[in-house]
């Protein structure tokens, strides 16, 4: 979870940024769906832990992205001021 000392974002939203996406949501439970109709029990337990853990990575990936563009437009902010003195 990215802390983020912005005025504008509630803290307690930080870690829920993709549960509040409807087509998250969606395609989730789309593929819930499907993964439902898998017969092998092991196997649809495999299959969908193997997605968590990618969904999981691309989420901490996503995260990494965010704060390293949250940084480098702070700094921006902080040259260009230091630039108007």
């Amino acid at each position: 979870m990215i802390l983020v000392n912005n005025k504008n974002m509630d803290k307690k939203d930080n870690g829920n940024w993709k549960s509040k996406s409807q087509k998250y949501l969606k395609e989730l439970q789309s593929f819930l769906d499907k993964a439902d109709n898998i017969q092998d029990e092991q196997l649809k337990k495999d299959i969908i832990f193997q997605m968590l853990k990618c969904d999981n990575e691309l989420t901490l990936l996503a995260e990494k992205m965010f704060k390293r563009c949250y940084v480098k437009g702070k700094r921006k902010i902080k040259k260009e001021q230091m630039e108007d003195d």
